[in-house]
């Protein structure tokens, strides 16, 4: 061997004895399943977990691959969880407050009426205590949770006649979200009503029902609602933006590796990040349209919101008495909703005052 070859062979054998390796290592290959609960033809709200398993996969180079399900592909859009709790599948993507009836504490997950906006959810979840209590309490099906983005702006839905009081709402028959939103609603007087999404307009259009809330401007356009009635309200009272959440078997998770681990929180908060991006530019597009197609958003009026946030106190002390996991979660919660209510009187602005007036 010449003194080349042995100069390089040495330095190679020090550095392994050194334990200074370089960290490319072979990997065995890793297959997940993810089910969404959404339809592939929701651009945002699926695309956010089509851009995490796109992301896990340019990561791991090819290594880690997700293949992601669109709703009812694999399994019903409320079978999910069960699901992921027996390991059936490793991971699911889905609006936790749908799970209400398993226990309502699922429900905080995916927010709240009168509860945290987008901007504050984040905040409780990733620098709060919202990440770790919700963990806490998906442990028991033997699940943890990732945030997988916020819808932003929501809106109250579509209705056949206008809401000017609080009694407007009695034998209403209407579809919303679920979740919290049932039982208030429910208190109010109204009939909720379970109507599968893509029937919502047929349902408006051939009187099956009276309402109907989805999410918001964006998603309401491309389901072709409006003009199915004629009165279409807004902010939506139910959530300051619904959370969307990615829910992994716990086993699962502890079988990665530590950089695979790493790969999977930042594919969930990128793609998150993305889908509150998309919702925001679609939503402002969707409402220019509606202006120009002359639809005009309602509000109702102070008398009907006070109904309605008395009716959600009430619905809360409820769920305190029912549900142990939710008593705990909430209390933190409202501690840190108010803490955030301080912060925007303090530091908030109201823009639109300053700004010149438009007609779209």
């Amino acid at each position: 061997m010449n003194r080349r070859g042995l100069m390089r062979n040495a330095g190679i054998a020090g550095v392994l004895a050194a334990g200074l390796a370089p960290a490319v290592h072979a990997q065995a290959a890793v297959r997940w399943r993810l089910a969404s609960s959404f339809p592939a033809s929701h651009s945002n709200l699926f695309g956010a977990a089509a851009a995490f398993a796109d992301a896990v996969r340019a990561m791991t180079g090819g290594r880690f691959d997700i293949s992601v399900h669109a709703g009812g592909e694999l399994m019903t859009s409320q079978g999910v969880v069960d699901a992921v709790q027996r390991g059936s599948i490793e991971m699911a993507h889905t609006l936790t407050s749908s799970f209400y009836e398993k226990n309502p504490a699922f429900a905080i997950g995916g927010g709240l009426p009168f509860g945290l906006d987008g901007a504050q959810t984040a905040a409780w979840m990733q620098a709060g205590n919202g990440r770790k209590l919700m963990n806490g309490f998906y442990a028991a099906y033997s699940m943890v949770g990732l945030d997988a983005g916020n819808t932003g702006l929501q809106m109250s839905g579509w209705y056949r006649k206008p809401i000017r009081k609080a009694s407007d709402f009695k034998l209403l028959s209407v579809r919303v979200t679920g979740g919290p939103m049932d039982a208030v609603m429910e208190r109010l007087g109204a009939v909720p009503e379970l109507v599968a999404v893509p029937e919502l307009r047929q349902a408006l259009v051939k009187r099956r029902i009276d309402a109907a809330e989805w999410l918001g401007p964006s998603d309401d356009v491309a389901l072709g609602l409006p003009g199915s009635v004629p009165y279409y309200y807004g902010p939506g009272w139910w959530t300051g933006g619904l959370n969307m959440s990615f829910l992994i078997n716990q086993k699962a998770l502890a079988a990665l590796s530590t950089e695979n681990k790493a790969i999977v929180e930042a594919a969930a908060a990128q793609a998150g990040a993305a889908m509150r991006a998309r919702y925001d530019v679609s939503n402002a597009t969707a409402l220019k349209d509606l202006a120009a197609r002359r639809i005009a958003v309602q509000t109702f009026p102070p008398s009907v919101i006070r109904a309605v946030y008395a009716a959600s106190k009430e619905v809360y002390e409820e769920n305190n008495e029912k549900s142990p996991e939710w008593k705990k979660i909430h209390a933190d919660y409202l501690a840190f909703q108010r803490a955030q209510l301080r912060l925007s009187r303090v530091g908030g602005v109201r823009m639109e005052a300053l700004l010149p007036k438009t007609k779209a």
